[in-house]
């Protein structure tokens, strides 16, 4: 009997995702969190990898302005940061943005610094016999760092930058909280639309959310697996 009251309440409210256009705007809502994840994603990775290098200068000044920047974007929580950059900005310079362009902003300095990190720490772990090597064979610095040092640090930074890539995507699900319409908004639109109706859709809304984001993540985390396999037996 109790099994039987359970599978009906499961039903129903699995119901919820098909009446109307709930699945299909689930679904739009999903776009949306993977265009901001992307952009920012693609951005992160084009200044993370300029702002990797100039984390190597030997400028001590330099140096310590660049390790500041990446300890405040670790310590500070991203919630803190959209805020900041969606309701801060507002009221101190009045400056009217959408929460797409806070978002894809807060998540792009955030990404930078992770990203940034992660190419000092591949370039500092090149060792010196590499630059040495290309200096006897004749190459300037721009080839040794072009045909020697990128191909290598790439290969590095594949599976690494993979698990920011995913770590991204799932914090991006904070952008709710500055009016973001994304699929968690969505997902407490239709919930609250049926609260009446149907008490336990949130089982079948927050379930269909988790899975959206396991498909859009686990490929990443497979890839990078992958990746780490095939270089260690290497």
């Amino acid at each position: 009997m109790a099994n039987s009251v359970l599978n009906e309440a499961v039903a129903e409210s699995f119901s919820v995702l098909f009446k109307g256009k709930n699945f299909a705007r689930l679904l739009g809502g999903l776009g949306v969190t993977v265009k901001i994840a992307a952009i920012s994603v693609a951005l992160s990775i084009f200044f993370g990898f300029l702002f990797g290098i100039l984390m190597t200068t030997r400028r001590k000044p330099l140096k310590i302005l660049c390790r500041a920047y990446v300890e405040f974007m670790r310590i500070m929580p991203q919630m803190v940061l959209l805020f900041l950059a969606y309701f801060g900005l507002t009221y101190a310079f009045g400056i009217s943005i959408s929460g797409e362009f806070a978002s894809v902003m807060v998540f792009t300095f955030w990404g930078t610094a992770e990203m940034g990190d992660l190419v000092r720490g591949a370039l500092q772990s090149i060792p010196l016999h590499q630059y040495e090597s290309g200096r006897a064979i004749g190459l300037t610095e721009n080839q040794i760092f072009r045909c020697i040092i990128i191909p290598q640090i790439v290969r590095r930074l594949v599976p690494l930058s993979m698990n920011l890539i995913t770590r991204m995507i799932k914090t991006t699900s904070l952008v709710v909280f500055v009016g973001v319409i994304e699929v968690i908004k969505i997902g407490q639109q239709i919930i609250e639309s049926n609260r009446l109706s149907v008490p336990t859709a949130a089982i079948a809304v927050y379930g269909t959310i988790f899975f959206m984001y396991f498909i859009v993540c686990w490929p990443l985390s497979f890839i990078a697996g992958k990746i780490e396999k095939r270089q260690r037996e290497s």
